[in-house]
């Protein structure tokens, strides 16, 4: 199996080498930047299976990184790392594509749990559904490749965790899709907090829908939600 490379930025020199030294005992090939401007341009100039990146760094920080990083690709999943706990910059943070969001301190076994969480489908053949470019959900296109919503001339870019999110609740249309199970995969754990931010992101898509009333995401208490259309 081709083993997995990480870029991880990190500016606390003495955590990112502990970090990286740890990723690499367990297999990991680990590129460590300590700025944000040099991990852009080593992304820019390598190939990398996921992105570990400190949101407080000098030159770039982890939110404008991650900004850069979604201009050019919008797949390759991005883990933020963060004393931060504020709902505004967990939410800032998955608007700007983050995958999952990891606060300090943390445990190099919980971080390792989350890579092969985020990164088990990059090992795997895409499937031909997922290279559709084009799924009817009423008067609407969903492309998922290239992560827009359209109706008529009007197209609404969507972050990655919007698109996840929206293709699975299309390949469950008219059926519920359970809420456990689309947390443990996309945001890693289900957790209370997770959990609040998951209710964020439907309510978000309900919203984009709102030119096609037929169109409804509602909520299966205790269970889930179910896309009608």
């Amino acid at each position: 199996m081709e083993q997995l490379k990480i870029l991880y930025a990190e500016d606390e020199d003495a955590l990112g080498l502990i970090v990286k030294d740890s990723l690499e005992s367990r297999k990991f090939e680990v590129d460590y930047f300590k700025d944000g401007k040099s991990a852009l341009e080593s992304f820019y100039k390598n190939k990398y299976h996921i992105l570990v990146l400190d949101v407080m760094m000098p030159e770039l920080d982890g939110f404008s990184l991650a900004k850069e990083v979604r201009k050019t690709d919008k797949t390759i999943p991005i883990i933020f790392l963060t004393a931060k706990s504020q709902t505004s910059d967990v939410i800032e943070g998955f608007e700007l594509g983050g995958n999952d969001y990891l606060k300090k301190p943390f445990s190099i076994e919980e971080l390792i749990v989350r890579i092969k969480s985020l990164t088990s489908r990059s090992f795997k053949e895409i499937t031909k559904e997922e290279t559709l470019s084009d799924i009817s959900i009423g008067q609407y296109q969903f492309n998922y490749t290239q992560q827009s919503l359209s109706i008529n001339s009007n197209i609404k870019k969507l972050t990655h965790r919007e698109t996840e999110l929206l293709k699975r609740l299309h390949e469950n249309k008219n059926d519920v899709l359970d809420r456990k199970a689309v947390l443990l995969e996309l945001w890693g754990d289900d957790s209370f907090f997770n959990a609040r931010s998951m209710d964020v992101f439907i309510t978000k898509l309900r919203r984009y829908f709102k030119d096609d009333p037929s169109i409804q995401i509602i909520n299966v208490r205790a269970v889930g939600y179910k896309l009608i259309c």
